[in-house]
């Protein structure tokens, strides 16, 4: 196996405040305390309830799977119910998140992972799972592998496209309109249905970009003296991902709100205050780390000076 491609700057800068990955699913939160307790049934009955909105599902386990006891209290509901596939995915993210902590064998991860696939055929969660690990830690042809699996189930996996546009970002290739991530998210962004949150796709694309340009010293490090922002490639797609949002109606996206952080980002970085605050109100108190770290930066402190700068309180 190649050793995996350098984070180039991803999460390195760690932000006295904590993030809350649930963003505003409140039933997710309390299921998560509730895991947090040992209280699995919790956890059980949301999975339940969630049934085969795959995005949804996705986020609720990789969320509930970050929690640090969530293998320990997951094995616990497996001795009680040996036949759960909901049980056999969440162990299997659980050891994911061990495994990318250097906390957990990857090959037992990825184990974990095969397992609670054969018992989830249709089911894209436990495939991933098996993404983000090799997104990280495996190649690309394990990486596309892993993907295919996922689109086969569900064409339109929202954070399995946001991890391949991470992956081919950092693709070291000449940086122009031949480079594979921009390909990669203008097509999903065509393909997917026309109220999909995929047609943010160009924008986390081009700054992911910025994330690696920035970090390796190909641009400079502040956006506002980078022209990564400012050409016309950067116009057509923060004009035509601005648009779409305006008209976008379904706000029940379980991710929607990492699409928002994303867009006020390149807004920000495009100096465009005005275009910034209406999505900083939408966003509320719901920062994510990615983007606002980019480039090694502390993501709150960034977060609100960007907000505080576009809604005219500095």
């Amino acid at each position: 196996m190649s050793p995996p491609p350098p984070s180039l700057g991803r999460g390195r800068k760690r932000s006295g405040h904590t993030f809350d990955a649930a963003l505003d699913d409140a039933e997710l939160a309390a299921a998560r305390t509730a895991l947090s307790q040992g209280r699995w049934q919790t956890v059980r009955s949301l999975l339940a309830r969630t049934g085969d909105d795959w995005d949804r599902r996705g986020h609720r386990v990789t969320v509930l799977a970050a929690e640090p006891y969530c293998a320990a209290w997951t094995r616990d509901w497996l001795l009680a119910e040996p036949d759960s596939g909901d049980a056999a995915v969440l162990l299997a993210h659980a050891q994911v998140r061990l495994a990318l902590r250097g906390k957990e064998k990857p090959p037992r991860a990825r184990e974990a992972c095969r397992t609670a696939a054969a018992r989830l055929p249709a089911d894209p969660t436990p495939w991933l799972g098996l993404l983000m690990l090799e997104s990280a830690l495996g190649t690309e042809p394990e990486m596309w592998h892993c993907f295919a699996e996922i689109r086969a189930r569900y064409a339109d996996h929202h954070h399995a496209h946001h991890l391949v546009v991470a992956r081919l970002a950092e693709q070291r290739t000449a940086d122009g309109p031949l480079h594979a991530v921009y390909d990669f998210a203008l097509d999903a962004a065509q393909r997917a249905p026309a109220d999909s949150p995929l047609a943010v796709l160009p924008v986390v694309a081009h700054t992911e970009r910025f994330r690696v340009l920035a970090a390796t010293g190909h641009e400079p490090r502040d956006a506002a003296a980078s022209g990564h922002w400012t050409g016309r490639r950067a116009r057509q797609v923060m004009r035509s991902a601005f648009d779409w949002w305006l008209e976008w109606e379904q706000e029940g996206h379980p991710r929607r709100l990492i699409d928002l952080n994303f867009l006020a980002h390149a807004k920000v970085c495009e100096g465009r205050g005005a275009e910034a605050a209406a999505l900083f109100h939408r966003i509320g108190d719901h920062a994510t780390p990615s983007p606002w770290s980019y480039p090694d930066r502390d993501p709150y402190s960034a977060f609100r000076a960007a907000r505080d700068t576009a809604l005219g309180t500095v």
